[in-house]
């Protein structure tokens, strides 16, 4: 095989040193030659970071195993497996609006690549979102709010990244990419978050399609720049103005904030199995009749 091909590090090469090595030096080599010639910055050398390595290959020896293996044989002696994705479906490297994404499958499908179990083994998808919109970073924002509608969502909804503490975009509730990531992800049913951040609005808005140069777009456009001059088409519905946290099903929450729920659930065309009404674990309304209450039958009492 040719060298170049090998390249890529994997974490079971750390259990062989020689191979490690070896891979390492064609890694350092090509990185140091852009630090060098692009950057100007500091290089590396190969001993450093295989001194540095090899003592974590000691730590880790006992958790490196073929996952896919084992995965593979946990499904087959009966137990349930649960996938958690990272990111969001637009920031997807495949399916996410160029070139403001990430660099892995961030959808549904992810979970069969980055693990090696077959798509044909995944027998239910739950998707999650805010009961509004956010994004970190640049890229196209069709509901973008500004001015203090935006402070006020991002004060309620503690909107600031955990890391960096750098504020997040905040925006209405966007139905066409709902029904986009429905479709890209073959969602089953929902889990809403931070309902109870709308708590304080009078009227909501919820982008029911995208106008373009006169037409109106109902489905996400494939085409980057229809993205960024899109114009909202909003549906106004009016708010509750009233607490919903401390609900525990979804008779308790007020009227107005079930036709909200009602209105979003038929706009993306998916249900939602779990409603969020503040930060605490109990603060969790678990909807009826869902999926994911089928999936899994005891998760009601996990959170009682």
């Amino acid at each position: 095989m040719d060298k170049a091909a090998r390249v890529g590090i994997r974490m079971s090469d750390l259990l062989n040193e020689r191979l490690f090595r070896e891979k390492l030096e064609l890694n350092v080599a090509q990185k140091n030659r852009l630090l060098r010639e692009i950057y100007d910055a500091e290089t590396f050398t190969v001993e450093e970071i295989l001194d540095k390595y090899l003592r974590y290959a000691g730590w880790l020896a006992p958790y490196i195993t073929d996952t896919a293996l084992l995965l593979s044989r946990w499904m087959e002696s009966g137990y349930s497996v649960l996938f958690e994705g990272a990111q969001a479906t637009m920031l997807d490297i495949d399916h996410g609006t160029y070139p403001y994404i990430t660099s892995s499958s961030t959808t549904a499908g992810g979970a069969s690549t980055g693990t090696g179990v077959p798509p044909t083994r995944i027998h239910g998808v739950v998707g999650v979102s805010k009961a509004y919109t956010t994004r970190v970073g640049g890229g196209p924002f069709p509901t973008e709010m500004t001015g203090a509608a935006a402070e006020a969502i991002r004060a309620r909804g503690h909107e600031y990244g955990a890391t960096t503490g750098r504020p997040r975009r905040c925006g209405w509730f966007d139905a066409v990419v709902g029904r986009y990531a429905t479709r890209i992800n073959g969602l089953d049913t929902v889990a809403l978050t931070k309902l109870d951040v709308l708590d304080q609005c009078e009227t909501l808005k919820v982008c029911v399609a995208y106008r373009h140069r006169g037409e109106t777009l109902t489905e996400f456009p494939e085409d980057e720049n229809v993205v960024a001059e899109a114009e909202p088409v909003y549906e106004e519905i009016e708010g509750w103005r009233a607490p919903t946290g401390g609900a525990k099903n979804e008779s308790d929450l007020p009227a107005k904030a079930r036709r909200y729920l009602e209105r979003l659930e038929e706009l993306i065309g998916t249900p939602f199995c779990l409603i969020s009404t503040g930060a605490q674990r109990d603060e969790t309304i678990l909807c009826e009749d869902s999926p994911l209450m089928r999936w899994f039958p005891s998760v009601r009492s996990s959170l009682l």
